[in-house]
């Protein structure tokens, strides 16, 4: 791919950072259990809407905090203040009081079982702790930034498993832990989250995340754990993430057809796939050309085309 594509183009960017926000919102609250529709979140990331329950409150805080990530990256320390403020305008649209305060009360990273009984997988710090403990990370990574002995890309996942064994909040934890995770990668320098979707990645190996995390906690509170796992998880999900950026701008800035830029993005997908897989990756191409394109592919023997309505999805032959 030649840069110079991507600059005499920036249309292409600015699709994919629109793109981004919808994805990281959708994906990064649907990992707690937060909702809405795929339409709904669209308009309240676009801010086409107003929220009108309380998931879609917490959903317009996430992309609102994202947005001042986005745009503000550079002027937003590393420090337990910060914390605060990102967590209160987390819960701004929200009618919980719990924005902006660390927990008053113990929490537990806990699993229900199928007989729906709770275990619980970790206990992290007390609530009196917390607040000495948030300071430290927060000191000792600045330290550790500024001295330059360690990779940036080591101490970026090391500090957010320590914010997770911490756990500051009474809520919000995991969507603060994926917020600061942009926030570190854009202050050093690495933007891939700015146009690929690091959330959606983590959910889609969610049950890999909650594996490394929990191996990684052990013995945390004796400060004899083995972060490796969660570090390696963290490292391959932004390597993902340019990967697919490199695909993603590859499409864009081709000087192909709309017909050819589907049959490269069908080209990338692996399994069965969706209409709304192939406009991910060319958002520039109308929605009747896709699926225009993608009927010519099945007439082509190309592709075949399985179910009805919401529930088509395409394979390769």
């Amino acid at each position: 791919m030649d840069s110079s594509d991507v600059n005499q183009k920036p249309f292409v960017l600015d699709k994919l950072v629109e793109l981004s926000i919808i994805q990281s919102t959708e994906s990064s609250n649907r990992i707690e259990g937060i909702y809405t529709s795929d339409t709904r979140i669209k308009d309240l990331v676009l801010k086409k809407v107003v929220p009108k329950n309380r998931d879609e409150e917490e959903i317009l805080g996430y992309q609102d905090v994202l947005r001042t990530i986005h745009e503000s990256f550079e002027y937003i320390d590393i420090s337990s203040s910060i914390i605060l403020q990102l967590h209160r305008d987390l819960y701004k649209f929200s009618q919980k009081s719990i924005g902006g305060r660390f927990k008053n009360t113990q929490n537990y990273i806990s699993e229900t079982k199928a007989n729906g009984s709770n275990e619980i997988l970790f206990t992290p710090l007390s609530p009196y702790e917390t607040p000495a403990a948030i300071d430290e990370i927060c000191k000792n990574y600045n330290q550790a930034i500024d001295d330059n002995t360690i990779n940036p890309l080591i101490l970026i996942p090391t500090f957010i498993h320590d914010f997770l064994c911490i756990h500051p909040f009474n809520d919000g934890n995991g969507r603060m832990s994926r917020l600061l995770t942009t926030l570190l990668l854009y202050k050093l320098g690495f933007f891939v989250g700015r146009y690929i979707s690091l959330e959606e990645k983590i959910e889609k190996s969610k049950n890999i995340y909650y594996d490394v995390l929990e191996e990684s906690g052990i013995n945390w509170h004796e400060n004899n754990e083995n972060t490796e796992p969660f570090i390696k998880y963290i490292l391959g999900i932004i390597i993902a993430a340019y990967r697919d950026f490199e695909d993603r701008v590859d499409i864009f800035s081709s000087k192909s057809s709309a017909y050819e830029k589907v049959q490269h993005a069908v080209k990338m997908k692996i399994g069965k796939f969706t209409k709304s897989d192939i406009m991910e990756l060319c958002p520039s191409i109308s929605s009747a050309s896709i699926e225009n394109s993608l009927t010519k592919l099945v007439e082509e023997n190309i592709l075949e085309r399985h179910g009805k309505g919401r529930g088509t999805y395409y394979v390769k032959n």
